[in-house]
């Protein structure tokens, strides 16, 4: 690839990383100031109260979808990314003040809920503006390849939020990280987005934008919900082959790490210490996998996943829950997220495909929010629902199912790889969410 389109990936990427590091830390973080925001009582109690605000967060991300992807398809790529990460700062600073509940009640939770509604906003246009940038920022036989560095971005803020708690539990007692150390982060988290905000000032806009962002809507609608009605069987699909790839994602990703040290009896240092270096691995396969999918196509990646986090979910988690020790959950936490890797990889950019420029960043927003607040927002607290119920086997059979039906979808949709991000839906196309060289009655879907 060229210079330039190398830049454009870097300075997305390096926004993306610093959002998704105080997205995830809260997570990473939240076994260390459970404690400070509530009462004392049940330890799996205060993870469900926690948990339930990181939820929260997540029903946030449609609004965030809607305001900031409509920005994104009227006022540019460039602006929507600048307004995000200036929310993510705002958010994480927040976080760093919040007064404890030994100080204020539950008004330190409160101040926990307003930065993560906050956050959730600026998430919720972060992943679309993002995939949307990423996408339409390479050339065409490069696409998979280059919107795949948006999940290597956001694991990488992973790693680095695992990384500086792996850090402070090794330089910090365990009371000083309960007490105030946990508030490090979220300092740090601020700090990079303010130096984030610096350079996606000076990003270029994609030429896919400047050349067609009136395509595919009438005059005046870009990034209006009215032009994304015209594209509903799209926003439907975005929704339903969402499903199952953010559940498996949120399992393997943020709550791997509670799993191992609240059901496995891991320690937390050594539970930290499995996701961190799968994550590593799982940022490295993400590139790989895109640039596959340049070359045999994004549904059978799809597909594969769909099948392998399927049949693998039960037995993966029933095992890991008995690991015992580093290597063993270390194995299988890698078997897992090298199943995942089938869905990160590419769903950016198969989301970004569906849609014609003039509501790309709004139909890939809307509907992805939709289905993490449903699905991938909620897997944390579904999965200590069912711990704290006495049926925690039962939450491995709920990943296995939203996967089950994200399958039924990648079986019957159309393949992506080859379209013009120029004409889907423009002019010559056949009108609002055809491909090119479809007719207007041939959506993708099969």
């Amino acid at each position: 690839m060229g210079r330039e389109h190398w830049k454009k990936i870097w300075v997305g990427s390096a926004g993306n990383m610093v959002e998704w590091f105080d997205w995830f830390v809260y997570a990473s973080f939240a076994t260390y100031f459970a404690g400070s925001f509530f009462p004392e009582g049940n330890d799996t109690a205060k993870l469900m109260n926690t948990a339930g605000i990181f939820a929260v967060g997540f029903f946030m991300r449609p609004v965030g979808g809607w305001l900031l992807g409509r920005v994104a398809d009227r006022k540019g790529r460039k602006t929507a990314l600048t307004l995000t990460v200036t929310l993510m700062s705002a958010s994480a600073l927040l976080i760093a003040v919040a007064p404890t509940y030994a100080v204020a009640g539950y008004g330190g939770a409160g101040v926990l809920l307003i930065a993560r509604l906050l956050q959730g906003l600026s998430v919720g246009g972060e992943y679309a503006a993002s995939a949307t940038y990423l996408t339409e920022a390479s050339a065409p036989e490069h696409r998979g390849f280059a919107s795949s560095f948006q999940y290597v971005s956001m694991t990488a803020g992973q790693v680095l939020g695992l990384g500086l708690l792996i850090v402070l539990q090794r330089t910090m007692s365990d009371a000083a990280l309960h007490s105030w150390g946990w508030r490090i982060p979220f300092v740090i988290g601020a700090l990079g987005a303010a130096v984030v905000f610096y350079l996606r000032r000076t990003m270029l806009e994609t030429e896919v934008y400047e050349e067609s962002a009136g395509d595919g809507v009438a005059v005046g609608e870009q990034g209006t919900l009215k032009a994304l009605w015209a594209h509903r069987r799209e926003a439907f699909l975005v929704v339903a082959l969402t499903m199952g790839g953010t559940v498996a994602y949120y399992t393997y990703t943020t709550y791997l790490t509670k799993y191992l040290s609240n059901s496995a009896g891991l320690p937390k240092q050594t539970a930290t210490l499995v996701s961190f270096c799968a994550l590593i691995v799982f940022a490295c396969l993400q590139p790989l996998a895109g640039r596959l999918s340049d070359r045999i196509g994004r549904r059978p990646l799809l597909i594969t996943f769909a099948v392998g986090s399927t049949l693998l979910s039960v037995p993966i988690l029933a095992m890991l829950k008995h690991a015992g020790s580093f290597w063993p959950a270390l194995g299988l936490s890698l078997l897992a997220l090298l199943v995942v890797t089938g869905y990160t990889s590419i769903n950016a950019c198969v989301k970004a495909e569906l849609f014609p420029t003039g509501i790309r960043a709004l139909g890939v927003a809307l509907p992805y929010a939709v289905a993490n607040a449903l699905f991938g927002g909620t897997a944390e607290y579904v999965a200590l629902w069912f711990k704290n119920a006495g049926i925690e086997s039962g939450f491995s059979w709920y990943v296995a199912g939203c996967a089950a039906v994200s399958l039924i979808v990648y079986l019957v949709m159309r393949e992506t790889r080859d379209i013009d991000l120029g004409r889907v839906g423009g002019k010559g196309s056949g009108g609002p969410g055809t491909l090119p060289g479809q007719k207007r009655d041939q959506l993708p879907v099969s």
